[in-house]
């Protein structure tokens, strides 16, 4: 007869062998402690009140427990902190769950700019003279708006900001998260933009230190020599999550939205149902990696629904493959207007109208499930 754990160990499910398999996070207690605090704060001030959890940037896979390197993405959580701001304008609290020093609400406007922080500013004072440090002229109105909005949040504690780094915090502490909000029901939702890593090193089968360069390496990495300028790395698939989340975490008749990126137009539609169906939650955003600043597609049971931001209010593509917009409906769209050219006071942020679309689902949702008190 096998041992009880090993029999255990063959009946769990990939999830719970991940949770026992892997050390939980330093901050997983300090983070609960907060993320408990501010949910029943606002339980407990506004019965009534939602609530949403925002993940944002990406998760690194670390290659050795005493890391020096990792894996990454390029994900900077554009999506997640500006998402962030809107939900606040709504009158939700928001728990921004995001990778340590990736964008945040509010200060995203000036750190992400391609201007140098210190370009915002300015001295009062006489030539050769020291003085105040005032914000410049040209820039006072519009960042006078985002401080007021950043004090209001902050003023009514509308908004807990949690930091991750790895894959592993970001699964012990979506769980956790997920599970303190269970008493709020309906009220919550989850808005899963963050990236999270597809593939991990289990702890057991990572380097301890350092991997050398010039040494043969023992463990997960590889089992040849580095000095022939190959590095043979082999790694685990990470459990699939949103199902477990869907099923057993998250409270009862929450709303639960998920992403999903590609590069391929010809495979957005059908990954984005595949994913859908599989996990069973309420809605999956598609977007393409060349076109997601101004263009989504909302996934759902009753159908597919294109958000886009007018042309005339939109940035040009980081990548400046414009082209690929309504490749996948079989129509071309016109070259969008280069807002940098001055053509457009304003851009318009897709996010603006993302979370009100959200907003109107959730209402309907709750207004369906009514929860008794």
């Amino acid at each position: 007869m096998l041992p009880r754990n090993s029999l255990l160990a063959r009946d769990a499910d990939p999830a719970t062998q991940y949770f026992s398999s892997n050390p939980a996070p330093k901050s997983l207690q300090s983070h609960t402690t907060l993320a408990r605090e501010f949910i029943n704060y606002h339980h407990g001030v506004s019965p009534d009140r939602r609530l949403v959890l925002v993940t944002s940037g990406g998760t690194t896979v670390p290659l050795e427990n005493q890391t020096v390197r990792f894996i990454d993405n390029f994900s900077a959580g554009t999506r997640g902190a500006t998402s962030a701001e809107y939900f606040l304008q709504e009158g939700y609290a928001v728990i921004f769950f995001h990778r340590q020093f990736s964008l945040l609400p509010y200060s995203r406007h000036y750190s992400h700019s391609t201007n140098c922080f210190l370009d915002f500013m300015d001295e009062d004072g006489l030539e050769g003279k020291p003085g105040s440090v005032v914000v410049r002229k040209e820039y006072q109105e519009k960042m006078n708006y985002v401080l007021q909005q950043y004090h209001s949040a902050k003023k009514n504690r509308m908004l807990l900001l949690l930091p991750f780094t790895t894959v592993t915090e970001y699964l012990f502490e979506l769980r956790s998260l997920a599970t303190l909000m269970q008493p709020l029901g309906n009220r919550a939702m989850f808005y899963l933009a963050a990236a999270v890593s597809d593939f991990f090193i289990p702890r057991d089968k990572m380097e301890e230190h350092k991997i050398q360069s010039s040494e043969q390496s023992n463990g997960n990495i590889t089992d040849q020599p580095t000095a022939g300028k190959q590095l043979v790395i082999n790694l685990d698939p990470v459990p699939k999550f949103l199902s477990t989340l869907v099923s057993a975490w998250a409270p009862s008749g929450s709303m639960i939205v998920s992403f999903k990126l590609e590069t391929d137009p010809d495979l957005l539609l059908s990954k984005a149902q595949q994913s859908l169906h599989r996990y069973h939650h309420d809605l999956v955003i598609g977007n393409l990696l060349a076109t997601r600043k101004w263009e989504v597609v909302f996934i759902s049971k009753e159908g597919e629904k294109w958000i886009r931001v007018p042309k005339a209010r939109r940035s040009k593509s980081f990548s400046g493959l414009e082209n690929l917009v309504g490749k996948i409906e079989g129509k071309a769209e016109d070259t969008p207007v280069d807002l940098d050219g001055g053509q457009v006071k304003e851009r318009l942020e897709i996010e603006s109208l993302i979370v009100p679309e959200l907003v109107a689902l959730h209402t309907e949702r709750i207004e369906k499930t009514v929860e008794p008190r």
